[in-house]
């Protein structure tokens, strides 16, 4: 059985994080992981104990990690003095703290993703191909999410800036349309358009599942591998 240790545990991914793992005979969450000082220390979410000692973190196989840039650099460290998988969907990592995750990855293995659903995932895999057809076209990105999301835009909305740009195109991240409203889940829309036609790609997500469901996917994926950077294609195409 796999030891996962769940990092914002108290958070609306953590603790759906945990709640999906329990359907899961070949996981088991030993712990929940919250800053010091937080309220809910020494409590529990689905019997799972809320703790703060990072030295637990050796008693796990791999860490999810959807907590706040400060603690996921924190733990980052962590994992690499004790060995330990990471998965990681943090958003608002800047260049700097990527840089931190790469360096880290060159000892452990790590699985980083701004998204970890299927959808979105397949989304990214047909955005690079169909930019790559659509040269001479204007390229705009729109994404929406709850009003209480902190970074804008997404780290999903800069990924998919990211993909058309490789292909030729030069959509900076101030043109990225961010929308912050109600309690949107996330919704992210390219649209591709000429003199003649225009093209649109559009995903909604309607609940969080998708995302916790992703990171358990990886986590269970990541066992095993050799030290390295791994994204969702990874995990999700490599055997397409």
């Amino acid at each position: 059985m796999i030891k996962i240790g769940v990092s914002g545990a108290c958070g609306k991914m953590g603790r759906r994080i945990i709640e999906l793992s329990k359907k899961d005979k070949d996981l088991n969450i030993v712990f929940g992981l919250e800053k010091e000082g937080y309220p809910d220390l020494g409590s529990s979410v689905e019997a799972v104990p809320v703790i703060s000692d990072l030295n637990r973190i050796k008693e796990c196989d791999c860490l999810i990690e959807f907590s706040s840039v400060q603690a996921t650099l924190e733990h980052l460290s962590c994992l690499v003095k004790e060995n330990k998988c990471g998965v990681i969907g943090t958003t608002g990592l800047g260049l700097k703290e990527q840089d931190r995750i790469k360096e880290a990855a060159k000892s452990i293995p790590i699985v980083f993703s701004p998204n970890m659903s299927v959808g979105v995932n397949l989304l990214f895999k047909l955005l690079k191909i169909s930019a790559g057809l659509l040269k001479g076209y204007d390229a705009f990105i729109q994404e929406a999410h709850h009003v209480h999301k902190k970074d804008a835009p997404s780290g999903t909305a800069k990924k998919l800036a990211q993909i058309i740009n490789e292909q030729g195109f030069n959509i900076k991240i101030d043109d990225i349309k961010s929308i912050r409203e109600d309690e949107i889940v996330g919704d992210h829309r390219v649209v591709f358009e000429s003199g003649v036609d225009k093209i649109e790609f559009f995903h909604s997500a309607k609940t969080r599942d998708i995302f916790a469901e992703g990171a358990l996917t990886a986590a269970k994926w990541i066992i095993g591998k050799a030290p390295g950077l791994y994204s969702m294609d990874d995990v999700l195409f490599s055997g397409v």
